[in-house]
């Protein structure tokens, strides 16, 4: 029994607890899970394991769920592991910049702590202030300074991680070096908790930026995004080149009751963000940008309130849409690949389904694209979902004939399980079939997750 490994206060088996723990920010999944539990310590998460082996349980690992492919989705009275009790800091070594914490710190908690030590901890999204370390290591989050310091791979000097046996790993141990045999750590990131349920987490940190200004231009057509990009990185080094829709500037105006940033709108929209030391230089490439007609204006932050304002225009975005109920894809292609991906796109979408409204923002310094496509209003939610899988092949048929990725850093969850083959082989995916056998022999974490139920 649970309780036999759980205090009362670390069981939730009420219908509001089920529902808020049972579920992440992905809509259109059926939520339904036996109890959630809070466990505190790695040996109770062993516990756990055990128990769920000898019980034919089945744990659906959880952080701040703010995931958007159903990866934290209990459908099927799974159990729920929230880590939202571990999320202590445990240890900081200042001499390896190394900061020991537990999966459920929250990502703004371990940004505030670096800039406390006068250092910075790099991977930053909208959701920094709810989303999980944990979390972001089992999906490999990326978000909006991708360019400049990769994702959360880069920044995983080790972890402690169960395996679906109850083994305990400890990965890396911190090492800058390590060429001892399979490296373990870098297996579990991005593993979606199907491999094993990670419970601590050595995270490097890095140096402390000088202040950033933040630009936004308007660009009439999308082919010249790259040109502006082109021009700025030789100039300068990027922290974030961000791009999004006139639909979605006007989604995120209307919701945060934004200015507009430039005084007349354009097709597409550009946010830059570079050191203060290169402001000349950000000149000069605007200036070049400008005369070869790529951009038709822009703005850049006078102070760091302005800054903060223009970032939301492009961090905003995903809230703004959610009354919508968006059928949404994270997609990614290479830089070259942007014009002609989002062109073939919206023609697939607006050919098809022309009372869809497609909205899209992204990374597009990494070649990483948010499409988003918005339920009309009198459109029943099932029905619109439905309408969104139908959709999907035609969009990762597009993909795969660029060699793209159909989940740049939303993983891959329920949501585009079905669909992995568009973007791995089949010899990868029996492999993959093959390493969680390995891991989770009795089949108990996160099942039905990355890969299809006989997969599992």
């Amino acid at each position: 029994m649970l309780d036999n490994i759980f205090s009362q206060k670390q069981i939730r088996t009420d219908a509001e607890g089920l529902q808020v723990w049972g579920k992440d920010w992905t809509n259109g999944y059926p939520v339904d899970p036996s109890a959630i539990v809070f466990p505190e310590t790695i040996e109770q998460i062993q516990e756990l394991v055990a128990y769920s082996i000898s019980a034919g349980l089945k744990l659906v690992p959880s952080g701040g769920r703010t995931g958007l492919s159903g990866g934290a989705v209990a459908s099927n009275s799974e159990v729920v592991v929230s880590f939202d009790r571990m999320n202590k800091i445990l240890d900081y070594s200042a001499k390896d910049r190394i900061v020991t914490c537990e999966p459920g710190l929250v990502t703004a908690n371990l940004q505030a702590f670096a800039e406390e030590q006068g250092l910075y901890y790099p991977v930053d999204f909208a959701s920094s202030g709810s989303s999980q370390i944990g979390g972001n290591v089992a999906t490999n989050a990326g978000g909006i300074k991708v360019i400049r310091y990769g994702l959360t791979r880069d920044w995983v000097a080790g972890m402690k991680v169960v395996t679906g046996t109850g083994a305990l790993l400890d990965c890396n141990a911190g090492l800058v070096k390590n060429a001892t045999g399979y490296d373990f750590r870098h297996l579990m990131v991005g593993s979606e908790g199907t491999l094993g349920l990670m419970c601590e987490l050595d995270m490097r940190l890095a140096p402390k930026p000088e202040p950033q200004l933040v630009m936004v231009v308007g660009v009439p057509k999308v082919v010249d995004l790259l040109n502006i990009l082109h021009t700025f990185t030789d100039q300068i080094t990027l922290s974030a080149f961000e791009f999004f829709s006139d639909l979605a500037l006007t989604k995120v105006q209307a919701h945060r009751d934004l200015p507009a940033p430039l005084a007349e709108s354009v097709a597409y929209y550009a946010l830059l963000e570079f050191d203060q030391s290169s402001l000349a230089l950000a000149e000069q490439a605007f200036a070049r940008c400008m005369d070869a007609g790529w951009l038709v204006d822009g703005v850049i932050s006078q102070s760091e309130a302005q800054a903060k304002s223009l970032w939301q225009l492009r961090e905003g975005i995903s809230e703004s849409l959610a009354s919508h109920t968006p059928y949404k894809n994270d997609l990614s292609v290479r830089i070259s690949e942007v014009p002609e991906f989002l062109a073939d796109v919206d023609s697939y979408v607006s050919e098809s389904y022309p009372e869809f409204e497609v909205c899209w923002y992204g990374h597009i310094g990494d070649g990483n694209l948010h499409l988003n496509i918005l339920r009309p209003q009198d459109m029943p939610v099932e029905e619109f979902f439905s309408h969104g899988h139908s959709m999907s092949p035609k969009i990762f048929e597009i993909v795969a004939a660029r060699r793209g990725s159909i989940s740049a850093e939303h993983g891959v969850g329920l949501l585009k399980r079905d669909f992995l083959g568009y973007t791995r082989s089949e010899d990868e995916i029996k492999l993959m079939q093959g390493l969680k056998a390995l891991f989770d022999p009795h089949q108990i974490l996160n099942p039905n997750k990355l890969l299809t139920t006989n997969a599992n």
